[in-house]
């Protein structure tokens, strides 16, 4: 984890602060910079050094907790700790949504294959991975939200979870339809496998066979893809966040991509790089526990 930490953020480091245009002069606007305001301030954030030398001082200070300070003056901590907390609830109510309802179709669909309802949500499924996120997500907003108005269309109060429903199922809906392929594949394997008609042909219950044998081997990929898809989630919420206006990391990092905020995007990007690393290692955690044979010395 350490090697990929350190090479990953330095190639966001690199690629953030190899962008043309002058962050500093941005901060003037229209208005003509005083070009001695102009290089106390590149002296001030340490842009007058070298990439290498800017991203050594970065990451002393990321070890001491210190993410840097936005060119608003404010710290990037302070920053993260406004936006993530939102993202986070947003992408764990689609995270949950999508365990939930996914598996559970793919399971019903992998025990039924080539049955009506299989057929259906593999329509479903489809449509749902053909769409485009910002068109699912108008789309949502317009007939649910406005035309309906079941829910309110965008979200007034981030706290407030029953207005988190819809940006949630939209930000889940394109993982849910891969996790209900994947579970459905894996189910309707396994359940042509010798282990399970030993287990059938032993007269165990069907309720054991299912939920002890298939289950567990049936969800050692799912896994795999649900643990690095938590991250994905709070990486791709920025479109979603920003058609339902909520106040999350999404529209942090894309106000600080328009700004040419290079200390606010390298920041919340090495946070989500964090959570791929933890979210990668809790799957691999999770193989012995799904699969006896796994062993880790």
């Amino acid at each position: 984890m350490i090697p990929v930490f350190i090479g990953t953020t330095l190639l966001i480091f690199l690629m953030v602060y190899s962008l043309p245009g002058d962050p500093v002069k941005a901060m003037f606007g229209s208005k003509a910079a005083d070009p001695a305001t102009v290089a106390k301030l590149r002296h001030d954030y340490g842009l007058d050094k070298p990439l290498i030398q800017q991203y050594w001082d970065y990451i002393s200070g990321l070890f001491q907790g210190d993410f840097g300070q936005s060119f608003t003056g404010r710290p990037v901590a302070d920053l993260m700790a406004d936006a993530f907390p939102v993202t986070i609830r947003l992408a764990l109510f689609a995270f949950a949504i999508e365990l939930v309802v996914g598996i559970g179709l793919g399971v019903l669909t992998g025990l039924r294959r080539g049955k009506f309802l299989d057929q259906v949500v593999l329509i479903f499924t489809l449509i749902v991975v053909s769409i485009p996120v910002f068109v699912l997500g108008n789309l949502a907003q317009f007939v649910i939200g406005v035309k309906w108005k079941l829910v309110t269309p965008t979200v007034r109060d981030s706290q407030d979870l029953s207005q988190l429903i819809l940006p949630a199922v939209v930000l889940a809906l394109l993982s849910l339809a891969y996790v209900t392929r994947l579970t459905r594949t894996t189910v309707a394997e396994n359940l042509r496998a010798d282990y399970i008609r030993t287990a059938v042909a032993k007269g165990l219950p069907r309720r054991r066979v299912v939920g002890v044998h298939l289950m567990r081997n049936s969800l050692i990929p799912v896994v795999t893809f649900l643990g690095t898809d938590l991250g994905m989630l709070m990486g791709g919420a920025i479109v979603t966040e920003g058609i339902f206006n909520v106040p999350g990391v999404g529209n942090t990092l894309y106000q600080a991509v328009i700004t040419s905020e290079g200390p606010t995007v390298v920041g919340v990007v090495t946070v989500l790089v964090l959570v791929y690393l933890v979210s990668s290692l809790v799957v691999d955690l999770l193989y012995a526990v799904l699969d006896p044979r796994i062993r880790y010395a």
